[in-house]
């Protein structure tokens, strides 16, 4: 119910409040934060005080607050992604012995890549990727091989929402439709480059049983890795495997 002058309800506030923490900042002032959730002051620092009561934001000595740990318990109770994780930690711990330099596991949210595992090894490459961040998904391996095995009605809406990805003069997105069915069709995406320079990304899906991804396995390997060839068979078995323990294996 609404209960603002500008008919926002507290609960849009709330997570207006908590969507402001959005990994670029792990922590803010009581201002800030008011200023990213487009909430009056007066409110925030009420909003603020509730749920530091209640545990789900933490506020340390200087007065920024954090999410809090209750916060982070009650999301890793019981949720999809949990579920996806647990999966898929041991065939993720199956590539990671082969590449030992980046394997990581993401879901298509928002029109963007959204990382629910990392594994990483002492010495590896550098990677963008964060456990809970979020990526663009036409310069990423991980959201192209996520776009390319959804269905068309998905594909066609992302494309008309974005414009700016078909009409990019870099040479992944040129023919966009294209560069997608290719993708399909050799079953995993290797990009050389996109994100940093020294480094290459490669996905393939984890597939459900309708064909469509239900969630992406990706490495990211320092640029010419000699052990490239043997990257995407391994990639594939263990998304093979993924799929089955989730019961989504497709016929």
């Amino acid at each position: 119910m609404a209960n603002s002058r500008s008919g926002d309800s507290v609960l849009d506030r709330l997570v207006r409040v908590l969507g402001a923490f959005d990994g670029t900042k792990d922590s803010l002032s009581i201002a800030a934060l008011a200023r990213r959730a487009d909430v009056p002051l007066a409110t925030a620092y009420r909003l603020v005080a509730d749920m530091v009561r209640h545990g789900l934001l933490s506020r340390d000595a200087n007065g920024q607050v954090r999410p809090g740990l209750r916060l982070w318990e009650l999301a890793n109770r019981s949720s999809p992604a949990v579920d996806l994780r647990q999966a898929a930690i041991p065939f993720m711990d199956d590539v990671q012995s082969v590449v030992r330099q980046h394997t990581q596991l993401a879901i298509l949210r928002d029109d963007e890549v959204l990382v629910i595992e990392r594994l990483s090894s002492r010495g590896s490459v550098v990677n963008q990727a964060q456990i809970a961040g979020r990526m663009p998904v036409h310069r990423t391996s991980l959201g192209m091989v996520l776009l390319a095995f959804s269905p068309n009605h998905v594909q066609e809406s992302y494309l008309n929402r974005h414009p700016d990805a078909v009409a990019s003069a870099d040479p992944v997105s040129f023919d966009f439709r294209r560069h997608l069915a290719q993708i399909r069709l050799r079953g995993y995406a290797a990009f050389d480059g996109r994100v940093d320079a020294d480094t290459t990304g490669i996905a393939v899906p984890v597939l459900g049983p309708h064909g469509n991804a239900q969630a992406a396995l990706g490495v990211v390997v320092p640029l010419g890795f000699e052990s490239f060839q043997s990257v995407v068979p391994a990639l594939m078995t263990a998304a093979r495997g993924i799929a089955r323990t989730m019961g989504s294996q497709p016929a």
